[in-house]
């Protein structure tokens, strides 16, 4: 199970921290993943991270975001910062059964409920 969590209302150029929680599995076998998905658009990866700790970002968010985990907390971070309004969307956290990084939504196995993210 994932659970998102740390959505909500931000202003332009500012900062949002998105957790998602993994519970009943290790999430250090998984590779794990941030995506969203904006109305009328198709799921977009942004942002990925391996079971060694290798990350990959979207062109899209590159030196604005960072994705990073806590083994110990089972846990995954998306920090996002200078936000503007094309950030706004319905962000998923994903796992995967697969040991290298991938921007690919059908590549993930298992899905968050999402959480929501405006920038105004």
């Amino acid at each position: 199970q994932l659970v998102e969590s740390g959505g909500g209302s931000v202003h332009v150029g500012g900062s949002l921290r998105l957790s998602c929680a993994a519970s009943g599995y290790s999430g250090t076998a998984y590779c794990m993943g941030w995506f969203r998905q904006a109305p009328g658009k198709p799921r977009e990866g942004i942002a990925s991270i391996d079971s060694d700790g290798s990350t990959s970002d979207a062109d899209s968010v590159k030196g604005r975001f960072i994705i990073s985990r806590d083994n110990a907390k089972n846990t995954i971070y998306l920090q996002t910062n200078r936000v503007d309004p094309e950030d706004t969307a319905m962000y998923y956290c994903a796992a995967g059964r697969f040991t290298f990084w991938s921007l690919i939504p059908d590549d993930y196995n298992y899905w968050g409920q999402g959480t929501q993210v405006t920038v105004s």
